[in-house]
């Protein structure tokens, strides 16, 4: 994949691994925003990288996606690549875990729901942007918490 001359929205991406990836992008001339929750560490990211554009929003929430998708759109009409990278892991034992379900919820709403309905969004945008790209950053820690289930007692 080229990595210039896009115009890429990465969530998640005021720090770690999303920062890294939004920096490669600018680092090869593309333009760049990312979202996240937290104005602060959007701002940083910001200082850090001349260039960065930052979005705020709380992508566990549908609202949130689709207002952060007609936003990217209208802002920057020749968006092309949508890297979908936010994601959280509650590391707790899912079966002494006492937190109740909105915890679970959503977790599983920016894990799983958000990618999708993203994806959804920006699908008709897409189609008529050249070289477009959906680009889904996972972690191994999605297959590990099965794995140390089973080597623990109950």
């Amino acid at each position: 994949m080229d990595l210039s001359n896009n115009t890429v929205l990465v969530t998640g991406g005021g720090s770690g691994i999303g920062l890294a990836i939004a920096k490669r992008f600018l680092d090869a001339g593309s333009r760049v925003v990312v979202c996240g929750r937290h104005e602060g560490k959007l701002a940083e990211a910001r200082t850090v990288n001349p260039g960065l554009e930052t979005r705020v929003a709380d992508i566990a929430n549908a609202t949130d996606r689709e207002k952060l998708i007609a936003w990217t759109i209208a802002q920057y009409p020749d968006f092309n690549v949508l890297v979908n990278n936010a994601g959280i892991q509650r590391r707790e034992r899912f079966l002494t875990d006492t937190a109740d379900w909105s915890s679970r919820q959503k977790e599983i709403a920016i894990n799983l729901e958000a990618p999708v309905h993203l994806a959804s969004l920006v699908l008709e945008h897409f189609s008529a942007q050249p070289q477009a790209a959906i680009i889904n950053i996972s972690s191994g820690l999605a297959f590990v918490p099965a794995l140390l289930v089973v080597s623990q007692k109950w």
